[in-house]
């Protein structure tokens, strides 16, 4: 454009279409402070731009509301270089070696980056950003890298006598030529984002550091080094978009910009699920959180005690949970009291009261939390920015010998029940029974029918075959698997064939997949990916209208990628990755479950 001082020129192309812009996702870079001014190299914010985002200078403030509400407006966060951190947030002593601190920097920045880790925010640490990442997710930092290394080899020395081969030779990190200048190599690991990113084994750096990570702690893994050993670039190993390099990228022109067109994507991506979340409703079909409450959890609080809370459901943005009362089955000859931690007469009364239990969170939480009886509740819930909580029973034992309990507890706004657990009740056989009554009992197919005209939805996770068959004949309405996964994946049990799958669709059904490693994988080593592996079975053999989510946090369930409810919104990136619908991702986000759900409540009695 030609230089002009005449505003209404430069106004008049922006004016002349509509949008005026179109989006791009923000990011928020961390400024560095120094003389009473907090600042930012100006290769930072224009390698954003021309990477396609937006930059927004962040200062280095402690102040919670301010970075909570930062961070609820960003899509990523570039954690930018800068002067050393104090040791003493390692917990230890400064080094002669030590560098100039920056205490204006640490603690906003070690702020900044724990809660937007928490809120699955994109991020790209460089130089003292990597270290940030480090030292706010559970590493070490080397106070300088020459002394560490010279101390690794008066140790290989003493071990080793004969040779020093365990540690490679000091290379110089601390560059004397100009910031654009490459001055070593690193190499890269082929399965890792930084290779996708390059696809190359080893590239050129430039190096502008005397201090590197140490230790990555367990939240990410080494993903490049320099030809002495020391790391160059750690990567979440939790599915989560953040990435730390050593070296300085925003200086290395088209070959530096490929990390910034990386963090912008991710943000795009994280924007857009955002944007999906506040439009849909996502609702997780089952959770075993009053396992705990014997423990005095705080549902207020981020407890690390369970993996659903107000603070985790929020940064997750996951609006609704169902919370069952869960119920052990004892074997022959045990008391049902000596299988819980609470001091009651029988199934009936424990059930009631951790129904009881949960009122009172809700009523303590009232500002922020609902229960929610009705798929109407649920959106009424959303509209008013409260968090829903509706009510489940896992195991029919709740109802004891007397079928006027399901009329109880459907006034006590249960809406679905689990028919049996770990082992036959007097309903039905379960999937780790002995078969005592080849499927449904007559009881049960009592229970089934008063269950249909009172509106509570009949639940056949933990159900036998048979069970499960008998159920499907019985019922006047859809029945539906909470938490189940797919045997021809895993064939444990639990899981459902391809026939059940089949029958469930066939019915109008829906069958949701859960996050028990155990189900997802036989030896339990599972993660998101096999996770949407079985949702994805499910989908080609049942359709897209008869699947969702039931994750079984705090009842064991909870896998690398979706460890608990803060994490929730990683299974929209999923599937936005995977080309989802924005229709479609609103079924599996509880669209599905709440056609049941509806058509239970409107056909009883």
């Amino acid at each position: 454009m030609t230089k002009t001082f005449d505003l209404n020129e430069v106004l008049t192309p922006i004016y002349s279409a509509y949008p005026e812009a179109s989006h791009r996702p923000l990011i928020g870079l961390t400024a560095n402070f120094a003389d009473g001014n907090a600042m930012l190299r100006n290769h930072y914010y224009e390698q954003v731009v021309a990477a396609g985002g937006v930059p927004v200078i962040i200062p280095p403030v402690t102040d919670k509301d301010v970075i909570i509400n930062t961070l609820d407006q960003i899509d990523g966060l570039l954690l930018t270089g800068g002067g050393d951190y104090n040791p003493l947030w390692a917990g230890e002593q400064p080094s002669p070696h030590l560098h100039g601190i920056n205490a204006e920097r640490d603690l906003a920045e070690l702020l900044l980056t724990r809660l937007a880790y928490n809120r699955q925010i994109p991020m790209l640490g460089i130089c003292r950003g990597i270290q940030t990442l480090a030292l706010a997710l559970g590493g070490k930092v080397m106070q300088d890298i020459a002394e560490n290394r010279a101390d690794e080899l008066k140790k290989d020395s003493e071990t080793h006598p004969l040779t020093n081969s365990k540690t490679q030779k000091l290379i110089k990190h601390s560059q004397e030529a100009e910031n654009s200048e490459p001055t070593h190599t690193v190499k890269i690991e082929v399965d890792s984002t930084l290779y996708n990113i390059y696809r190359r084994h080893e590239i050129y750096v430039n190096s502008l550091h005397h201090q590197a990570v140490s230790d990555t702690g367990k939240r990410f893994r080494v993903t490049a080094t320099a030809p002495d050993g020391t790391i160059e670039a750690i990567e979440s190993i939790e599915f989560k978009s953040v990435l730390g390099v050593q070296w300085h990228p925003e200086w290395l022109e088209e070959d530096g910009m490929r990390v910034f067109k990386w963090l912008v994507d991710e943000a795009n991506d994280f924007h857009s699920a955002k944007h999906l979340h506040a439009k849909i409703l996502t609702l997780d079909t089952h959770c075993d959180t009053p396992m705990f409450f014997p423990q005095g959890i705080h549902f207020d609080q981020r407890d690390k005690r369970i993996l659903v809370d107000l603070h985790k459901m929020t940064d997750g943005r996951q609006d609704a949970v169902t919370m069952v009362a869960y119920l052990p089955q004892p074997k022959a000859g045990e008391s049902f009291s000596s299988k819980v931690d609470f001091d009651v007469s029988g199934p009936t009364e424990y059930a009631n009261l951790i129904f009881d239990r949960i009122e009172e969170i809700v009523r303590n939480n009232n500002r922020y939390l609902s229960l929610a009886r009705t798929p109407a509740d649920l959106y009424e819930n959303k509209r008013q920015e409260r968090k829903s909580i509706v009510l489940g029973i896992e195991n029919g034992l709740a109802i004891g010998c007397d079928l006027a309990n399901v009329k109880h507890f459907a006034q006590r706004g249960v809406t679905y029940i689990t028919l049996c657990h770990n082992g036959d009740n007097d309903i039905c056989d379960s999937a780790r029974g002995s078969q005592t009554h080849n499927g449904v009992s007559a009881f049960g197919e009592q229970v089934i029918r008063e269950m249909n005209r009172c509106g509570i939805l009949v639940d056949l996770s933990h159900g036998a075959e048979k069970s499960f068959y008998d159920a499907l004949d019985i019922s006047s309405t859809p029945i539906v698997c909470s938490h189940s996964n797919c045997k021809a994946l895993c064939d444990v049990p639990r899981n459902l064939t391809d026939d059940q799958l089949r029958a469930l669709a066939a019915k109008g059904g829906v069958a949701h997949t859960t996050l028990y490693g155990g189900f997802l994988r036989k030896d339990g080593a599972a993660n998101i990916t096999d996770a949407i592996a079985h949702l994805e079975h499910a989908i080609r053999i049942m359709g897209i209208d008869h699947v969702g989510l039931g994750t079984d946090f705090d009842g064991d369930g909870g896998i690398i990628g979706l460890a608990d409810s803060s994490e929730l919104i990683q299974f929209t990136l999923q599937l936005l990755r995977r080309r989802y619908s924005e229709c479609d991702i609103a079924k599996i986000w509880g669209g599905n479950w709440l056609r049941v759900m509806t058509q239970a409540q409107q056909q009883k009695d």
